[in-house]
């Protein structure tokens, strides 16, 4: 207990590292030997000498030391193991603190063969034993040994040599250069020890047929029988050797041969199936007479009753050929651990599995297997859950992401491109703490001012504002080292918009807006229509732009191209000015604002000394269409001097232009009219009067006698007339039927919309009129029956439904109303007598 712990499993000693005391801190780990020299446990060392180091997810360490392991000390049935740790905070191990751990485990009877396969190496110890003629022979001269042999020690027992068996050829090494080349070799008054990594070089990948193997082993298939079961292949690291050790004055070989699955896993069904042969034939070599005598497993190195599995829905199959274990993906015992795949979080499940096996032969008589597998599922690809609890009233984004497994650690947060690492956030204003659930499991808040400068604020709708949190985590994994980022985009939408507001009002000559600014419009701009007004945009019309922080002034003359003129009255002029505030990125539409003013006519008019007469005409809201080029004076000869889009300048005499004369005795009153006229309509749709007086200083009578005009007279005319008779679907006049659509039904009473056009020419002086319209049965026009819908330009009084004529007016098809006719037929059949014509 504390922040070391150790068990006893076996023939293997477990000494646990408390996460609480060393997760934090960089460890050195090394195992004293009798002398109390220190040997580091580096990977290489430690798979030589019988040690399994892990890290767990959960933050601890876990050391296993086998009972024949190096520098432990085995006395009778108990052996011991002294560990030295070394902790600190930084990588250099500077003022590392040092903790010595020691334990000791008792282990029982001995089986004559004993093999372990550890996550890192694979062990096997067999029994010494001396025939009993050698042990009754006495030897006179034992020093003679080395004379024979000088590479084989002088002790009274030890290690010789040991011969690799290869498929090609055997080869021999003495245990000076085994050591070098990492096997580990020990003996004891007992046993010969074998211990080899799984990457030594003369280990070997073999199959081990799980069917045909076994039942060779039963004696089940004879030479004269046909055996058609399948066999299922499973590799197993593989080395075939013999150790030869000197005992008195005699060298002895003992067959020390391993072999440990590499795989005979497989995923299917949510369920882990975990298979092992019994009959393994690198390890059953000269051996008759197979013989199971115990199958156990667990988790963890302990042994699980079946009671204990059934409880985990465990399933442990001792069949005839080979031993199965079925484990559910996620069952008690194991634990997920975060996994990192292309950048994707996910998770795999692990399971510290350990298998048991005993079994009795002629040769060795009984074998004992221990098998440890750490099962580790395939890549399963995970969410990230992000929940925002804004907490309003502290105006606060309260953020938690995950939940994630103990194994994730958040290291730093990137705010604006900037990554920050998790304790410096507070200065940008990000508090971030991490919640523990009590499965061990953890999730991050992260807590954020909706003030924050890096929080985006955005205008909604009405009085609702957008705040949006955008940063990117990123995480770590322990002891993996991984690393992954989540993205993290929060909005929240919070009632405290504050829109711009303004007011307008006007002096002489200009019209004023002034927006006093509110908490959603930093970056909106101002544009007038479609064109975003600027200081230079402004400066080029005498425009004033004026904004201060907190308001935006913009001065327009009364007469610019920006203003809109809505009526006039006799004493008075009404003058309209418009502003939108659009979206600084997406130019949408905010905000519209308006001064509306009233000026005297007078601001229109100037009345010169000199009798010169400047008018401007503005063109009105209601008269989209009105182009002011085409405005003249009472004499359609004079035409306005300056022309803009809404307005135009005429610059007259008051002796021309048509203008009249008042006299009364004190002024003389002159008038005229700016007027619009569409073509060839001789009523004005627009109508301006002015008048100028002028003070009468002297008066004189003049006699004038009014020249007479001739009558009018008409003059025959004659040219070529281009007309057109359509049919339109509709009493709008929108859409004419075209010639593939013939021939039209239709039923009777239902009515038929015609219209007549002059196409040419384009005379606004020609009026179209119609005389007689009438009606046959085929396209001649003089073929019988007839019948008539218009006779001398009216309906026909004998028509049950009379013709309807439609006005025509002006739009941007109808240039000239006067060159149209339309009118309106109901649709009937022509009878002779009571039958009815078919045509």
């Amino acid at each position: 207990t504390g922040p070391m712990s150790s068990e006893c499993l076996g023939n293997l000693l477990r000494i646990t590292l408390s996460a609480e005391y060393f997760g934090d801190k960089y460890l050195s780990l090394s195992v004293l030997d009798q002398s109390g020299t220190a040997w580091a446990l580096g990977e290489a060392l430690a798979a030589q000498c019988g040690y399994t180091v892990t890290y767990s997810t959960w933050g601890s360490v876990e050391l296993r030391a086998s009972a024949l392991s190096c520098h432990s000390h085995l006395q009778k049935d108990v052996f011991t193991v002294t560990l030295q740790i070394k902790a600190s905070h930084t990588p250099d191990m500077k003022n590392a603190t040092t903790h010595l751990k020691s334990a000791s485990c008792h282990y029982g009877l001995w089986s004559p063969r004993e093999l372990i396969c550890e996550s890192n190496y694979m062990e096997v110890s067999v029994r010494r034993e001396v025939p009993q003629t050698i042990k009754d022979f006495v030897q006179d001269e034992p020093e003679e040994w080395t004379h024979v042999f000088p590479e084989a020690k002088a002790e009274e027992a030890s290690i010789w040599q040991i011969v690799f068996h290869q498929p090609e050829d055997k080869r021999a090494l003495l245990v000076s250069n085994a050591w070098s080349a990492g096997y580990g070799l020990n003996s004891t008054g007992s046993r010969v020890v074998l211990r080899v990594p799984y990457t030594a070089a003369h280990v070997q990948l073999a199959e081990v047929g799980v069917l045909i193997l076994a039942l060779q082993a039963a004696r089940l298939c004879r030479s004269n029988q046909m055996c058609s079961l399948q066999d299922q292949g499973i590799t197993f690291s593989v080395l075939r050797s013999s150790t030869f050790y000197k005992c008195q004055w005699l060298i002895l070989m003992v067959d020390t041969a391993l072999a440990c699955p590499v795989d005979g896993v497989d995923y299917t069904n949510k369920t882990i199936t975990w298979t092992v042969p019994k009959y393994i034939p690198p390890l059953s070599a000269g051996v008759t007479g197979f013989k199971d005598v115990l199958v156990e497993a667990g988790v963890d190195l302990h042994k699980l009753s079946a009671k204990e599995m059934a409880s985990r829905k465990y399933v442990l199959l001792n069949e005839l050929n080979a031993i199965t274990m079925k484990i559910p993906i996620g069952a008690e015992g194991g634990y997920y651990k975060t996994s990192v795949n292309n950048g994707q979080l996910g998770a795999k499940y692990t399971i510290n599995l350990f298998l048991e096996h005993q079994w009795e032969d002629n040769k060795w008589r009984l074998t004992k297997h221990t098998i440890i597998k750490e099962i580790e599922t395939p890549f399963e690809q995970g969410e990230v859950s992000i929940t925002n609890n804004l907490n309003l009233s502290a105006r606060l984004m309260n953020v938690t992401v995950g939940t994630f497994l103990p194994d994730v650690e958040l290291v730093n947060i990137t705010i604006e491109g900037v990554a920050v690492a998790v304790p410096e956030a507070v200065q940008h204003g990000y508090l971030i703490h991490r919640t523990r659930y009590a499965n061990g499991s953890k999730a991050y808040v992260i807590q954020a001012p909706l003030d924050a400068p890096s929080v985006k604020k955005e205008y909604m709708r009405e009085d609702m504002r957008a705040y949006t949190l955008n940063v990117t985590l990123t995480f770590f994994t322990h002891p993996s080292s991984e690393t992954f980022v989540v993205p993290v985009i929060v909005l929240s939408a919070v009632k405290d918009a504050v829109l711009p507001s303004a007011r307008g009002f006007c002096d002489g000559r200009n019209l004023h807006l002034v927006i006093t600014h509110g908490n959603v419009d930093q970056n909106w701009l101002p544009f007038i229509s479609d064109w975003h007004l600027t200081q230079e945009a402004a400066q080029k019309y005498n425009y004033v732009l004026r904004d201060n922080g907190t308001h935006l002034a913009i001065s327009v003359p009364l007469l610019s191209p920006h203003v809109s003129y809505e009526g006039f009255h006799t004493s008075a002029i009404k003058a309209s000015f418009h502003l939108t505030l659009r979206d600084g990125i997406t130019l949408a539409p905010r905000r519209d604002f308006s001064a509306s003013c009233t000026f005297p006519p007078s601001e229109l008019i100037q009345c010169l000394p000199n009798g010169t007469v400047i008018i401007t005409a503005v063109k009105l809201v209601d008269v989209e269409d009105l182009d002011t080029a085409l405005l003249v004076l009472r004499d359609r000869q004079c035409k306005p001097s300056l022309v803009t889009e809404k307005t135009a300048t005429f610059k007259f005499n008051v002796n021309t232009c048509g203008t009249s004369r008042m006299f009364n005795s004190t002024t003389i009153t002159y008038e005229n009219e700016v007027l619009y006229f569409r073509p060839g309509d001789d009523t004005p749709m627009y109508q301006l009067k002015f008048l100028c007086l002028y003070a009468v200083k002297q008066t004189a009578g003049v006699q004038y006698e009014p020249k007479k005009n001739p009558p009018p007279s008409i003059k025959a005319g004659s040219g070529c007339l281009t007309l057109s008779l359509k049919l339109f679907k509709e009493k709008s006049y929108s859409e004419p039927y075209q010639e593939s659509e013939y021939p039209v039904v239709k039923y009777l009473r239902e009515a038929l919309y015609f219209e007549v056009e002059l196409l040419q020419p384009k005379d606004a002086r020609l009026d179209l009129n119609l005389d007689d319209c009438w009606v046959t049965t085929s396209q001649s026009q003089d073929s019988p029956p007839q019948w008539h819908i218009l006779v001398d330009g009216c309906e026909n009084n004998n028509d049950s439904y009379r013709t309807v004529f439609h006005k025509v007016k002006y739009s941007l098809r109808v240039k000239f109303p006067q060159h149209l006719k339309r009118f309106e037929v109901r649709m009937f059949s022509f009878v002779q007598g009571t039958s009815l014509l078919q045509e």
